[in-house]
């Protein structure tokens, strides 16, 4: 029997990728945490009330207190109320979470572009070559995960490693708000250590059976032949196989083609002068009109977003009679979009700009306002 090793015919991993997998941590509540903070060191539980579902609901997530009282995702609403009658229950709002998800998203495009995003509150980004032009994968987490705290108020936890296999597991390890870094010299001896439940694939109901075959941890995996795992578990046998051996050479797919570009400045001093407030936004528009002509695009929709110091968030968008990426149309916009939207009794935390049905001119002609 080999003991992690591979045959002469086996695919050898790609080390020289750069994965890193982004997971927000206990999402949605955070979110709620984050806007109402009166919540803060209270078990709260996104999900209808039982009481008022007459026992039915399912609990989509929990923070981290919630959880210290067994309660977990996919759980009846009823049975979180059994274990934790004092949690706060929560509806939920999902336009609210897909907008937060969306601005993280931005933040990811500001370091690479290749974004492959699995659900609104992760990702994986393949920073091997990236904006910043930084070698250090350690270093491009950090960042991120310091940007998505400062302009969002949340916190995430980032797996690190040479794919994506890896980088997810990673992620789990030190929640919430930690980074695991595991090099391909780390890869082995940490799948080997890792119980079989923790390897994707293995679901509960296939976990007794993995168990009946001796095969307890990714040490236990490994010391089976290909042809062993196949015969015992078809296609999953064939997969873990390989993941066990830290082999999981899937690329990064991009997100499908961007629908829009944004910029943000988060404000250590938070604005209050409505001059400066106004250059900002200006050189914010400058940034976004700078893409555009590198990405050779046009827009057609222009988004102001403000969040305040108590994290009021509001957005504006107002539309263009013809695409455009004239500079001077862009600022007038968000210009106007402000002097009548913007509120100058409370201070500014964050300022955005976004520009959204892209076109390009190459691929889809469109009439344009000429300038004069």
């Amino acid at each position: 029997m080999k003991y992690g090793l591979l045959t002469f015919d086996d695919p050898k991993p790609d080390t020289s990728r750069k994965i890193l997998h982004v997971d927000m941590d206990a999402f949605y509540a955070s979110i709620e945490i984050r806007d109402n903070p009166s919540l803060k060191n209270q078990p709260v539980v996104i999900a209808k009330h039982p009481k008022l579902t007459n026992g039915r609901g399912i609990v989509t997530t929990c923070n981290y207190i919630a959880r210290q009282y067994g309660i977990h995702s996919a759980m009846s609403s009823l049975e979180a109320y059994k274990r934790c009658p004092q949690a706060i229950f929560i509806k939920g709002n999902m336009a609210h979470y897909r907008s937060i998800s969306q601005e993280i998203r931005q933040i990811f495009y500001q370091y690479t572009d290749r974004v492959e995003p699995l659900s609104l509150d992760e990702a994986y980004l393949d920073v091997t070559q990236n904006h910043y032009h930084e070698n250090s994968a350690l270093k491009m987490a950090q960042l991120i995960q310091k940007q998505i705290l400062e302009e969002t108020g949340l916190t995430c936890s980032v797996g690190v490693s040479y794919n994506k296999f890896i980088a997810k597991l990673a992620s789990d390890f030190h929640k919430p708000s930690g980074i695991t870094l595991v090099t391909p010299e780390e890869a082995i001896p940490f799948l080997h250590a890792l119980p079989i439940k923790d390897f994707y694939g293995v679901g509960q109901k296939s976990l007794t059976y993995f168990e009946s075959q001796g095969i307890k941890t990714g040490s236990d995996l490994a010391k089976f032949s290909l042809e062993e795992l196949i015969a015992r578990f078809g296609k999953m046998g064939h997969s873990l196989y390989f993941k066990v051996r830290g082999i999981h050479n899937a690329p990064v797919s991009r997100d499908r083609e961007r629908k829009s570009l944004g910029t943000e400045q988060t404000f250590q001093n938070f604005l209050a002068d409505e001059d400066v407030i106004k250059e900002k936004i200006r050189q914010l528009v400058l940034k976004i009109n700078h893409e555009l002509d590198t990405k050779h695009l046009y827009c057609q929709t222009l988004t102001l977003k403000i969040r305040y110091a108590d994290f009021e968030t509001m957005t504006r968008q107002d539309s263009f009679a013809y695409p455009t990426k004239d500079r001077y149309q862009l600022i007038n916009m968000a210009l106007e979009l402000w002097d009548e939207h913007g509120k100058l009794e409370k201070d500014i935390r964050l300022l955005g700009i976004s520009v959204s049905k892209l076109l390009d001119p190459q691929s889809q002609p469109f009439p344009i306002q000429l300038e004069l």
